[in-house]
């Protein structure tokens, strides 16, 4: 059964990567410049077309933030840990864990985080968890159609795979946590991060080689998750760019 899919972005971005589209439905009326060209596109692909109101769009849709274009998908491919393990990465792997991240809007950020750090995949669990929805897809600016995800059934049992496979956990939480700066990031990694709430349930926190904190002078106690993992993700960017730099000369 395919899955619906909207907005221009997402849509755009599905379209570049090739991904399967049973069906482009557009607003009925004049298009805008860039609706033109998905239609160009899914015309040229042999991708069947379809035109109908705004209200019908809104109800295949299941929302109304649709910017008047909705395809019909194949449902994305969700990978096993020991694939996405198999997978040859050029450099370090760099992969990024989700523990119990229920809100849509937080997951596809967090996915766009990845995809724009260079991340190997994502790895959430089956269960406690936000499902890959078209609210995530759309969150995610169509990033999601370029990034790895794994799905498994136990977090904590896959984090111990991982560290099997020499990948080095660090899990991101607040407290007594060792400084973000002060870890070494520039080899095999996984950072995971946990619920906007409840952050890392303990059994996960404990599968971690180590817990990590963000230094933050000002006088805020947390961060959004989304938020959190950006600056993680792009500490460890950091790190590895320099690293590179410094074996260049």
């Amino acid at each position: 059964m395919a899955d619906v899919l909207y907005g221009l972005n997402a849509v755009a971005e599905a379209l570049r990567q090739g991904r399967s589209l049973a069906q482009l439905v557009l607003v009925r009326g004049s298009l805008k410049p860039r609706q033109q060209d998905l239609l160009a596109q899914a015309q040229e692909a042999g991708i069947s077309v379809e035109r109908c109101e705004r209200d019908a769009l809104s109800r295949l849709a299941g929302t109304d933030k649709h910017q008047g274009v909705v395809a019909r998908v194949a449902p994305l491919r969700l990978l096993a840990l020991e694939e996405l393990l198999q997978r040859e990465v050029a450099g370090s792997r760099f992969y990024l864990v989700l523990d119990s991240v229920m809100d849509p809007h937080n997951f596809g950020a967090l996915i766009r985080s990845a995809a724009a750090a260079g991340c190997h995949g994502i790895v959430f669990a089956k269960d406690r968890s936000c499902p890959v929805t078209a609210v995530v897809e759309k969150a995610s600016a169509g990033t999601i159609s370029r990034m790895a995800l794994c799905q498994v059934t136990n977090l904590a049992r896959s984090l111990e795979l991982l560290k099997d496979q020499g990948v080095w956990v660090y899990g991101l939480a607040g407290g007594g946590a060792a400084s973000l700066y002060d870890v070494d990031l520039t080899g095999d990694i996984a950072l995971v991060v946990g619920s906007e709430g409840k952050g890392l349930r303990p059994a996960v926190s404990q599968a971690c080689d180590r817990t990590v904190g963000i230094t933050m002078p000002g006088a805020v106690e947390s961060l959004n998750v989304s938020v959190a993992a950006g600056v993680a993700l792009f500490e460890a960017v950091r790190q590895r760019q320099a690293k590179k730099n410094a074996l260049a000369f």
